[in-house]
């Protein structure tokens, strides 16, 4: 199984793939068109423009991997869909299980800048999102899985059962919890420095994060960053599946 949890920034996604890893019965994969998309030999982006390259390491290295590793188990990637939508055609599309994660878009654009300031609408990803979503709608006939943040920081036992159910996976109770400690396996950016995912070293389990921010209105560049991505996120809370009480 070749399953993909696409998502935004800032969106509780790398706390669900760490359930995910916990599991045991997927080879998990974090965000590795994101770091093509920045650092690779064919990056599309000019962020950290100065950082090198690693030999060999572009779009087509990525999914000669992931096809590679799903030809002989399950495979789970986590990953937003600006990275890499103009490198998904309809073939490759069609080799994945597609699921969505969104949040409200204003945390979403808030955690992001606290970390990038200069962030750009694209990299705010509720546009290419909505879009990859119709995409796979279409080519399928139906919507595609949709969960809510809300719903998996609000009931994450419910939502990750409704998550196994909607892609035909066993539902594992135990990988809802684990020790706090480091997390080199989902720290690629800039080498694993920074803070990124502070929160998710210090838990336990899935929780509601405590971080506070700025009021958005007080950015209005930000601010409009928010308006334009909340009718995609509206559109797509619509389709969004309901946590599962056992």
């Amino acid at each position: 199984m070749f399953l993909t949890l696409w998502a935004t920034p800032r969106s509780t996604s790398t706390a669900f793939e760490w359930m995910m890893r916990q599991r045991g019965d997927f080879v998990c994969f974090h965000e590795p068109w994101n770091e093509v998309y920045y650092y690779g030999e064919d990056r599309r982006s000019d962020r950290d423009a100065d950082v090198e390259s690693k030999p060999n390491h572009n779009f087509a290295s990525v999914w000669d991997d992931l096809t590679s590793q799903a030809a002989n188990g399950n495979v789970f990637v986590k990953d937003f869909v600006y990275s890499v939508a103009h490198d998904l055609d309809d073939d490759k599309l069609a080799k994945m299980t597609h699921t969505f994660l969104i949040r409200d878009p204003k945390r979403v654009v808030q955690g992001l800048a606290k970390h990038w300031p200069d962030c750009t609408f694209d990299e705010v990803g509720f546009e290419s999102l909505y879009r990859l979503f119709i995409r796979v709608a279409e080519s399928h006939g139906t919507p595609p899985p949709v969960m809510y943040s809300g719903d998996l920081l609000d009931d994450p036992t419910g939502t990750a059962r409704a998550y196994c159910k909607a892609v035909g996976i066993r539902f594992i109770a135990e990988a809802l919890e684990w020790e706090a400690g480091e997390r080199k396996e989902v720290s690629w950016y800039n080498e694993g420095t920074g803070a990124w995912h502070d929160n998710l070293r210090e838990s336990t389990g899935i929780q509601k994060p405590k971080t506070e921010y700025a009021p958005l209105e007080e950015n209005q560049r930000l601010f409009e960053f928010y308006e334009r991505s909340l009718p995609f996120f509206n559109d797509l809370l619509a389709h969004k599946f309901d946590p599962i009480q056992e």
